[in-house]
């Protein structure tokens, strides 16, 4: 079994030579704990664990986004209390988990695909794509949280504006984004 992976999917667990008498075996010895039909946690596990490591199996397509994904590339210093989300607009979820707690963006099938990285696993929209869509939501967001979250990408030396306006622009915020820009720069 694999000892450094906290969640372990079925697929993996039977390419690993197990078969469902087995699987079930360790978790009545309490080695796997079952998340759900697909996933299985590795009670043994000994590595980082974060609020976003489970979020793979109880939302397989789903991506870190704003302000989890600014607190993630040190944007903010705002703790947020949950999970932010996105999966596509039509897709479902059937159970979400106790912990972490998750809140769901729905977001079109175009905004949903645009900077998506994936690091350790984990699916998470690129910094750009996580100040663009700060900005969008802006109202939701808070503006002292928009302006902080923009004001911090500014200071960082691995910028990349011409991508910050280019996302600005296919996300529908380019003119707010400019505005923003002018007066902060």
């Amino acid at each position: 079994m694999v000892e450094d992976q906290l969640i372990i999917s079925i697929e993996e667990l039977k390419e690993q030579g197990l078969s469902y008498y087995k699987i079930n075996k360790f978790v009545e010895k309490g080695i796997l704990r079952k998340l759900n039909k697909r996933y299985y946690e590795n009670v043994n596990y000994t590595g980082e664990l974060t609020d976003f490591s489970y979020i793979p199996a109880y939302i397989p397509q789903g991506v870190i986004c704003l302000m989890s994904a600014a607190v993630y590339y040190d944007l903010t210093n705002y703790m947020p209390h949950s999970v932010d989300v996105d999966i596509p607009r039509k897709s479902r979820v059937s159970t979400l988990p106790d912990w972490p707690n998750i809140d769901l963006y729905y977001y079109t099938d175009y905004r949903y695909k645009l900077g998506i990285e994936e690091n350790n696993g984990i699916r998470i929209y690129d910094i750009e794509k996580t100040v663009v869509d700060i900005i969008y939501y802006r109202e939701r967001m808070g503006i002292d949280t928009a302006k902080e979250v923009l004001v911090n990408y500014l200071r960082r030396r691995d910028r990349n504006l011409n991508k910050l306006i280019r996302y600005g622009d296919r996300c529908k915020c380019g003119k707010i984004m400019s505005i923003y820009l002018e007066v902060l720069i």
